[in-house]
């Protein structure tokens, strides 16, 4: 099904390029990125699907309608916890 142009807007409005995200859970890619990676958004085609780098190296689309993310923020990344080696 896709998306409302209203909706596409939302997502590009919402996640412009440089926003920190992070992935959720992703569940019909083969190849999933691990749930609970962080990323950058390049960028919001005219489908709706979110590009993220992620930090782990990789780049792929996040489908919003699908798959679960949520923006960060440098603060909460800040405030949690480290872990130690």
């Amino acid at each position: 099904m896709a998306m409302s142009s209203g909706r596409i807007e939302f997502y590009k409005e919402h996640y412009p390029r440089g926003t920190r995200v992070q992935l959720d859970s992703m569940v019909n890619d083969p190849k999933p990125v691990p749930n609970g990676s962080k990323g950058v958004v390049s960028f919001v085609d005219d489908c709706g699907t979110v590009f993220v780098n992620f930090d782990n190296g990789r780049s792929l689309g996040i489908c919003p309608e699908v798959d679960s993310f949520h923006k960060i923020s440098e603060q909460t990344e800040s405030q949690e916890p480290k872990m130690s080696m």
